[in-house]
């Protein structure tokens, strides 16, 4: 199994942005797929960014292309924020083969951390 511990949320203003990283330790060499995943209050966990490990392009959930970005290293970049982006956000690693975008083919989470938005 991999560890994985996510930095860089807080609050911000509707508009504004935010960079996530994810720190990643322990031997990953059978893990296919990592990214970001999201959480708010009283709803699903939803995918949000996704990057596969053999090299396919990045998977993006639909309310944040244009908006989010993922880099090689994880790190998320989230551009023009909006209210309902507020969530806890979640760095995960599957073993499954390719990215998929249900939460059950996620292994390794991290503890999350918290994006607030504000109007």
């Amino acid at each position: 199994r991999i560890q994985l511990v996510e930095s860089g949320g807080g609050s911000v203003q509707a508009g504004g942005s935010l960079r996530l990283s994810c720190a990643v330790s322990g031997y990953f060499g059978s893990t296919t797929c990592m990214g970001w995943f999201r959480q708010a209050p009283g709803k699903e966990r939803e995918a949000v960014a996704l990057r596969d490990l053999g090299g396919a392009r990045p998977i993006y959930g639909d309310s944040v292309k244009g908006r989010f970005t993922i880099a090689q290293d994880l790190s998320l970049q989230m551009n023009d924020l909006k209210v309902e982006d507020t969530a806890m956000y979640y760095c995960a690693a599957s073993r499954w083969a390719g990215c998929s975008e249900i939460p059950e083919s996620y292994e390794d989470w991290g503890q999350g951390t918290q994006v607030t938005v504000s109007s």
